[in-house]
């Protein structure tokens, strides 16, 4: 999954996005609307990180979205 997957299963994955990075409104998850830039300025808004550093927490958070998005895809697959 790259971030145009992420954009198109934006509604699905809000809720993780809210597990992860609690500070962030649904107001916030409505105007990211998963666009990375968008996620990463409000990471360091509310969480005063670094560019770098938000980069760095939404580019692994994408990679676990995609090994949990596969392994769900898997099971209902029947494999």
């Amino acid at each position: 999954m790259n971030w145009d997957q992420v954009e198109g299963k934006w509604k699905q994955m809000k809720g993780g996005i809210k597990e992860k990075w609690g500070k962030l409104t649904d107001d916030d998850l409505d105007v990211i609307a998963g666009k990375r830039d968008k996620l990463i300025g409000k990471l360091q808004e509310h969480y005063g990180i670094a560019r770098k550093e938000a980069e760095k927490q939404c580019d692994e958070w994408c990679r676990t979205a995609v090994a949990e998005d596969e392994m769900e895809h898997r099971k209902a697959s029947g494999f």
